[in-house]
């Protein structure tokens, strides 16, 4: 297992170098290059398997999930294997390849995540958490930058701490609010489900000019709405927040349900994650969604809203239990979970979706599970952050 181990981390410094200069199209299954040529292509089909499944099975977290990340650039049978052999964070619980931001968390439990924000720049980081204490140390997972305008704000983001910009290839999504920062749209740079359509602007036609493949566009697809209303307890309580779920439907809470789930990125992203350079598909799959396009089922779709806190008689103020996960009171903090009018209540609307909430002046922690992804997460936290007059 060493000697597999070494001869990757050779073949990871190796690209390294490549990519100093220019990238190599063999890695990302568009040539043949040094793979036709390497010594492990010719590895047996069952003893490379094996010694996949066991490196898959040995590195279940962060930073050695690495190692398994570097198998899929070895060479194209490795990489169909390893891609082959790690499920979707749905079913496993890990996030392994950038896509894996894109997908729906866990049906079982939270994925403990956290935002650093940068007020100078006014940019959020998004990490997923090492371990259960509440510390600064994480795998980087997504990047926003807050652009202000005339009548809206903008948060792009995007894979790449250093290009967040809609034109870039590590373009993800986008979060757009109102003129008063109190409805906001979530934006997907490609389509979260068959049939989904794009919303025309500026903006998508900047991205279309400049993106790698034309084959599936690149663009704003919006995935969901969010809305916070007047807050009735006053600014001792937390926001009234209401999400439609746009792209997923709300049979997926149900048993059996189930939520779109893309499978490749429609574009050549990922070129400038230094963590994964070599993991960009040739392939344009997106799963198909079976229960059809959402953009005219609209009324359908899976229905968010802010957990109702309780009166603490000790401490006289309004709370939420975050199970040590939130240790400093802010207007900010929230739970999400199914709206009643998803429905009749069912023991799937008392689990909690989404939590986020402060730990440190700049530091917030965002735990999420199924049916939302990261991506998902990441943008309606980010709504969090806009100061909202009308509702204080």
């Amino acid at each position: 297992m060493s000697a597999i181990k070494s001869i990757i981390n050779r073949s990871r410094s190796h690209r390294v170098v490549q990519y100093s200069s220019a990238p190599d199209l063999s890695l990302f299954g568009g040539g043949c290059g040094a793979e036709t040529t390497s010594c492990w292509v010719n590895l047996p089909q069952e003893l490379l398997r094996e010694v996949l499944i066991r490196i898959e099975e040995s590195e279940s977290s962060w930073p050695p999930r690495k190692n398994v990340v570097a198998c899929a650039g070895v060479c194209r049978s490795w990489r169909h294997i390893t891609k082959e052999l790690v499920k979707v964070p749905e079913l496993s619980g890990k996030l392994t390849f950038p896509i894996s931001v894109k997908q729906p968390g866990p049906r079982d439990f939270l994925v403990q995540c956290f935002i650093k924000r940068c007020r100078s720049a006014q940019t959020y980081r998004l990490y997923l958490g090492l371990n259960n204490a509440l510390t600064e140390d994480g795998k980087f997972l997504l990047a926003a930058r807050k652009c202000r305008r005339p009548t809206c704000t903008d948060y792009i983001i995007s894979l790449d701490t250093d290009d967040m910009s809609k034109g870039s290839n590590a373009y993800v999504g986008k979060l757009r609010s109102n003129f008063l920062g109190t409805k906001f749209t979530v934006f997907d740079g490609q389509p979260p489900y068959a049939g989904a359509k794009m919303t025309k602007s500026r903006s998508s036609r900047l991205v279309n000019l400049k993106q790698v493949s034309p084959r599936v566009p690149t663009g704003n697809y919006p995935v969901a709405s969010i809305s916070y209303e007047l807050n009735v307890l006053g600014s001792r309580g937390p926001r009234r927040m209401h999400c439609i779920m746009d792209a997923i439907p709300a049979a997926a809470i149900e048993p059996g349900g189930i939520a779109p789930t893309q499978t490749e990125f429609s574009h050549h992203s990922v070129d400038f994650v230094p963590s994964l350079p070599f993991f960009r598909s040739k392939s344009n799959r997106v799963e198909s969604f079976q229960s059809g396009s959402l953009s005219s089922q609209r009324e359908g779709a899976l229905v968010l809203k802010n957990k109702a806190p309780r009166w603490h008689e000790q401490l006289q103020c309004w709370c939420l239990n975050f199970h040590g996960r939130v240790t400093v009171a802010s207007v900010k903090n929230f739970q999400l979970v199914v709206s009643p009018e998803n429905g009749p209540a069912g023991p799937e609307h008392e689990n909690i979706i989404l939590q986020f909430g402060k730990v440190g002046k700049d530091l917030f922690t965002m735990d999420y599970r199924y049916p939302i992804s990261a991506f998902q997460a990441f943008a309606l936290c980010l709504s969090s952050f806009d100061t909202k007059i009308a509702c204080e």
